[in-house]
């Protein structure tokens, strides 16, 4: 055995699915399943004790308690193998006081037990297929009789014993309702089933021969003797307030004014039904409950129905009626109480009645609270807190606070106190979720959901969200050690995110698998996890990349963890072995022995290692792990272990699993090796609470504050108004007083005068009476005395007739002693032979009595030693009695003071009803006189209600007319819809040509700055060359002057040919021709360039520096304004056109917008009045049905209904003039839509004729919609 031990401290949970899972065992102590054990928790004290299941136990099926609370049954499967256990509550602990479970009978599993009225015998019922019921006397594990009670593998839900009798058994199932009487040693069928079998889903005994049994359809049926003597059937009517109902009216009427285009209007025949539907629903009895007044059932879903027993019939009737309360916490608070309530439960003195739910949650109700809240519905409340609905996924720990985050595929996340064994704080959301980290802190949590992961804020009473991260269906997030960081799991990926700037700053990659657990070392540097793929690899979040990896492929992992030194990794899977890693190789496998682990976790002193297994079990062994089979083995769970955790401290070990059940459990090490961690300091006790709710709760203080200075001001205001009322009636009442005192005084001295008459007249009637007896005593006095000397003669004769009598005897006394004295001596005789034969028979019957003596003692030994047994067993028998008689003593004590009390306030209620009598007389006297107007009214009504029903007549044709033209104008609106989506169609394009304007104006404009920067400069350098030219042309002026003015006798100029005109006139003709030829050639060459652009410009810009001089220049410029002035005529134009366009558009939509606005404006008003027109016909029909209903007059109605006949039929021609005037006004009306649709088709066809507008498809006309309409009509 491990020196490792834990203690199982609290279970939040309960296991809904056993059978009969509620008990009392006192008034303060309930017992209910949880996990794989059986909780004893005390309501007041809020302490929790354990029974645990057996070892190897798959699970509990149904429980059962004794009559006087000492014994309880626990039906079990151990190894695919039904057993019984009996449990002695009394012992502390509770100890096994015998163990059912080698039977010589086939048995799969025992669906229900019940313990006989003296706890001796115990019956118990098999499951399908052998479906038997087995009679025991449990305490010698004798099976007394044993029957099959049904052939056809219908299901058997309940079995019990007859309260009085332990001899008579009752059994309900499906189509199964049967009485059994125990009798020469064998179970018999005492009743026989009448009428149509139902599913009879719970029963109770209410007397020794009265069970009522409740069944799936709503119906409870009371039987007695086996013969049904009375049935009711249970209706839940949904309570719906009058203005919800008148909402769910308007709603439907307005589905039947404006039906859609593309469903059928639904028939008054379909809401009728759906109405009928929703209104009555037959619910389940699925359990029911008896106590002194008679009994309690379900009714459906969250619904609980009290019946007390009527005085003058056999039946009941229901008295009240208690729900399950909404959760307001609920992600759908309609839906949180509709819960199956499976199991009820009342306490011994009947004080409190406790429910369990198919949502695994406890519901208490003090059954004062009933009788107080008569006019509505009471109100179930939490037991405990709420508890988990299915299998929890997601555990975790913090360091700061004594807290525990959960989170379940019920869509919830829960967070505990371990140390105050409660919930603090718990949400529902539209997602499951799948897991859940708490911050070391405890202020926040990261959830992952089946659609996001979340990071949450852990407020003062909610759970906020405050980030949301794209991973779906993340099975895995944990927090670092120090908080900065956490992990989540996204399939095969590792995403490490940062606490504060919630930045994603590494995404680790390598499993091939699924990654089902994550574990971080101490100091937050490494990571470590494990998969399906049968890898676990040991990250280095520094360099975001594997340190060591260790894969054995034939193996699943489930959970991995890692030694405080960072030196050992620990991992479970499906190989049934714990293995310890270190440096890439198992160093060691631990055997499960035939058993799944499914979660491992490691203690901070590095001492203790616990698993869980697939069974539910948790294991605990010290550290180095055994080689052999030492560790303790715990009862924990009835499902496998999902999570498993242990605090900071290393003093609590906190496990959950697919039971929805949490369990804390005290560790510690008795060697003394695991390192106490005693806390420096204490838990933290901040809690986060954001502005606005400080700020709001500031308003309503201050606002409750002014509230309460109000309510003192209206209080001393009232008080004052009270007292001056009072001092007012007080001097009332003492003139009132002073009054009838002086006239008692006046009645007193008439009554006093009147006495001493009476007193005079009586004396002389006295003093007459007694002379009147004095006369009669002496007359009775003459006739007794004449009686008695008559009396004495007739002695003296009977006297001497006594002495003759006398003497004759005396005489006849003689001859008979004679006569026997001869008759004795022959009988001495005869008697003396008889006894010598006598004295030898004597002997002989000594020696026989002798022995018949010891054969008695022995006898008489025996019938001591039963007698002895007997009287104890009566003895007990008696003290129950005297107990139980104790107890309703004390409960008449209780319900004495309580009838006195109502006695005292129904005396008073009597008074008050007498003075309410008088008043309501002088009220009747005037009501009558009311009565007789009311009747004269009631004719002129009857008048008003034949000329309503004639106005009613003519206003539902109306409403037929205008909902035919209603229809008729919602098909112009489709046609108009049509139109503007096909114009919007249109306008889309332009919008879109008159976008790609604007920016080619602006790339323009951008390029007329910077032209009109070159051309600034331009004009710089143009005006630079024309100086210099206007300098060279002097010179040159200044050159040929000289050339002229040489002298003539100069013969040197001539000859030197500078001067020769031939040459000067030759020269430049051959220079042009010689460029000209040379400017052909070089564009021949750029010609060959045109396919290359690039090319083609240097070339034509080379030819451009080589050819163009600085005086082409100014006609190149002359030329370039002309270009310019051309350009800018045209862009004007272009945004001539372009405004024109837009202004056009503009005008179109407005005249589009206005002409929809109409139309809408049109349809609303005859909507308007329709709608009025229904509230006028709504009203006038309440009205007559409440006249019918007070006068009482509907049969008289309905004669007159005939009579009434003929007028209504000489009233149609003023019908149809008025339908005349509402027929001219809607044709108008349809006149002006046509005109209104013929100008917009115009304004179309006119949009479409301007070039450029050219829509995708044509409208219909409006000859073809007319045509449309008549073939609809």
């Amino acid at each position: 055995m491990s020196t490792v031990v834990a203690q199982a401290q609290h279970i939040f949970g309960l296991c809904a699915r056993v059978a009969n899972n509620l008990c009392f065992f006192d008034e303060q102590i309930i017992i209910f399943p949880c996990g794989n054990h059986c909780v004893k928790y005390n309501v007041d004290q809020k302490w929790q004790k354990f029974i645990p299941g057996s070892e190897k136990s798959q699970g509990m099926l149904a429980l059962a308690i004794s009559p006087n609370r000492r014994y309880l049954a626990i039906s079990e499967t151990v190894q695919d193998r039904a057993a019984i256990t009996i449990y002695e509550l009394s012992s502390v602990p509770c100890r096994k006081r015998k163990v059912l479970s080698n039977f010589d009978f086939v048995v799969q599993k025992f669906v229900s037990l019940a313990f006989s009225p003296d706890s001796k015998y115990l019956v118990a019922q098999t499951g399908a297929p052998e479906s038997n019921l087995i009679y025991w006397m449990w305490e010698k594990q004798k099976v007394m009789a044993i029957v099959r009670t049904d052939t056809q593998n219908n299901p058997i839900y309940q079995v019990s014993f007859n309260p009085q009798d332990n001899t008579q058994i009752c059994v309900t199932g499906n189509g199964i309702f049967k009485l059994f009487r125990y009798a020469e040693g064998a179970l018999k069928q005492t009743n026989f089933q009448r009428g149509e079998p139902q599913n009879y889903l719970a029963h109770a005994w209410i007397s020794e021969d009265r069970i009522i049994v409740g069944t799936d359809m709503g119906k409870l049926f009371l039987f007695e003797s086996g013969d049904q003597r009375w049935e009711t059937s249970i209706v839940c009517k949904e309570a719906i307030s009058e203005t919800k109902q008148l909402e769910v009216m308007q709603e439907s009427e307005s589905l039947i004014e404006f039906p859609a285009p593309s469903s059928p209007d639904m028939s008054s025949e379909q809401l009728f039904v759906e109405k009928s539907e929703s209104q009555n629903l037959m619910p389940k009895v699925s359990a029911i409950a008896a106590y002194s007044k008679g009994f309690a059932c379900s009714a459906g879903l969250g619904r609980v129905l009290l019946y007390e027993k009527m005085e003058e019939k056999d039946a009941y009737r229901e008295s009240r009626e208690i729900r399950i309360p909404l959760d307001q916490h609920s992600n759908d608070p309609s839906q949180s109480d509709k819960q199956e309530i499976l199991c009820m439960c009342f306490s011994p003195s009947e004080e409190t009645l406790i429910v369990s739910t198919n949502k695994n949650q406890l519901y208490s109700i003090t059954m004062s609270l009933t009788e107080i809240s008569k006019g509505e519905p009471a109100q179930f409340e939490f037991l405990m807190y709420p508890l988990h609905s299915a299998p929890i996924t997601g555990l975790a720990a913090c360091i700061r606070k004594p807290l525990i985050a959960t989170c379940s595929l019920d869509r919830s996340v829960r967070i505990w106190n371990y140390e105050t064994n409660n919930l603090e704080l718990y949400k529902e959301y539209q997602e499951e979720a799948y897991t859940v980290s708490l911050h070391p802190s405890g202020h926040f949590t990261v959830v992952g959901f089946a659609d996001k992961l979340r990071i949450m804020n852990l407020l003062i009473n909610d759970i906020r969200s405050f980030k949301e991260f794209p991973i779906r269906g993340c099975r895995e997030c944990a927090f670092s050690n120090g908080g900065h960081l956490f992990a989540a799991v996204n399939g095969n990926v590792i995403h490490i995110y940062t606490s504060t700037s919630l930045e994603n700053i590494a995404n680790l990659k390598g499993h091939t698998g699924k990654i089902r657990s994550i574990a971080w070392n101490l100091d937050d540097s490494k990571l470590i996890s494990c998969g399906t793929d049968g890898a676990v690899y040991e990250w280095n979040l520094s360099s975001g990349k594997r340190e060591t990896e260790c894969v054995l492929k034939s193996c699943s992992y489930n959970c991995v963890g890692i030694s405080p030194d960072s030196k050992i990794i620990f991992a479970v899977g499906s190989d049934q072995t714990l293995k310890e890693i270190a440096d890439s190789s198992v160093l060691r496998e631990v055997s499960a022995f035939d058993v799944i682990y499914t979660a491992v976790v490691i203690s901070h002193s590095g001492r203790m290692v616990f698993v869980g297994t697939s069974m539910g079990t948790i294991r605990s062994m010290k550290y180095p792990l055994p080689l052999h089979k030492e560790f303790n083995e715990y009862q924990a769970h009835a499902g496998p272990v999902t999570k498993m955790t242990i605090t900071f401290d290393d003093q609590f070990l906190l496990t959950s699993a697919e039971d929805g059940c949490l369990i804390t459990w005290k560790v510690y090490d008795k060697d003394g090796r695991g390192v106490k961690r005693e806390r420096e300091v204490g838990f933290a006790e901040e809690v986060l609470v954001t502005k606005t709710d400080m700020e709001e709760k500031a308003q309503i203080m201050l606002e409750l504050k002014t509230r309460v200075e109000e309510l003192k001001m209206e209080n001393e205001y009232q008080l004052r108004l009270k007292d001056m009322n009072y001092t007012e009636k007080i001097k009332e009442l003492t003139d009132k007083f002073i009054q009838e005192m002086e006239s008692l005084k006046t009645k007193n001295q008439v009554l006093r005068t009147e006495k001493e008459k009476q007193e005079v007249t009586h004396n002389n009637y006295v003093e007459d009476l007694l002379e009147k007896q004095s006369r009669e005593l002496q007359d009775i006095e003459c006739c007794n005395n004449q009686k008695l000397l008559l009396e004495y003669e007739k002695y003296q004769e009977l006297q001497l007739k006594s002495q003759r009598m006398q003497e004759e005897y005396e005489k006849q006394l003689r001859d008979n002693e004679e006569t026997k004295s001869q008759a004795l001596e022959e009988l001495t005789e005869y008697y003396e032979a008889k006894l010598h034969e006598k004295a030898s028979l004597l002997e002989e019957a000594q020696d026989d009595a002798r022995q018949q003596l010891r054969e008695f003692e022995e006898t008489k030994k025996q019938i001591e030693e039963d007698e002895d047994r007997e009287i104890q067993d009566i003895k007990t028998k008696y003290e129950k009695k005297l107990r139980d008689e104790k107890e309703a003593n004390l409960r008449l004590k209780g319900e004495t003071g309580i009838m006195r009390k109502k006695f005292s306030s129904l005396q008073k209620e009597i008074e008050e009803r007498s003075t309410d009598i008088e008043a309501l007389k002088g009220e009747q006297v005037k009501l009558q006189g009311v009565i007789k107007a009311l009747e004269k009214d009631i004719q002129g009504l009857k008048r008003e209600i034949q000329e309503r029903d004639e106005t009613i007549q003519d206003k539902e044709r109306r409403i037929y007319d205008l909902k035919k033209k209603n229809q008729e104008l919602e098909k112009f609106k489709f046609v108009l819809d049509y139109k503007i989506k096909e114009l919007k169609k249109q306008i889309e394009p332009r919008e879109n040509e008159i976008k790609a304007m604007k920016e080619q104006i602006q790339e323009m404009e951008a390029e007329l700055e910077r032209f009109h920067k070159q051309n600034t400069q331009l004009e710089l350098n143009i005006t630079e060359l024309w100086q210099k030219l206007r300098a060279t042309d002097q010179e040159m002026r200044r050159e040929r002057q000289k050339v002229l003015h040489v002298p003539r006798g100069d013969p040197s100029a001539l000859t030197s040919g500078l001067l020769s005109p031939g040459r000067c006139c030759l020269a430049p003709e051959r220079d042009m021709e010689a460029l000209v030829k040379r400017f052909k050639i070089d564009l021949h060459n750029c010609v060959g360039y045109i396919q290359e652009p690039r090319q083609l410009k240097e070339k034509i810009r080379a030819l451009f520096d080589k050819y163009v001089q600085q005086a082409d220049m100014v006609e190149i410029v002359g030329v370039d304004t002309d270009l310019q002035q051309e350009y800018v005529r045209q862009r004007e134009h272009l945004e001539r056109n372009l405004a024109t366009l837009k202004k056009k558009v503009l005008k179109e939509n407005e005249l589009h917008r206005s002409d929809n606005v109409r139309i809408m404006q049109e349809n609303v008003s005859l909507i308007k009045e329709i709608n009025e027109l229904r509230r006028e016909l709504k009203i006038t029909r309440t009205q007559v049905h409440d006249l019918e209903s007070a006068l009482r007059l509907t049969k008289k109605l309905r004669h007159s209904d005939v009579s009434e006949a003929a007028p209504t039929l000489e009233k149609p021609t003023t019908v149809g003039i008025v339908r005349l005037n509402e027929e001219e006004e809607t044709e108008r009306i349809i006149e002006m839509q046509r005109l209104e649709i013929r100008r917009l088709r115009d304004h179309i066809q006119e949009q479409e004729q301007i070039p450029g507008l050219h829509p995708p498809g044509r409208l219909p006309s409006l000859e073809s919609d007319r045509a449309l309409e008549n073939t609809s009509n």
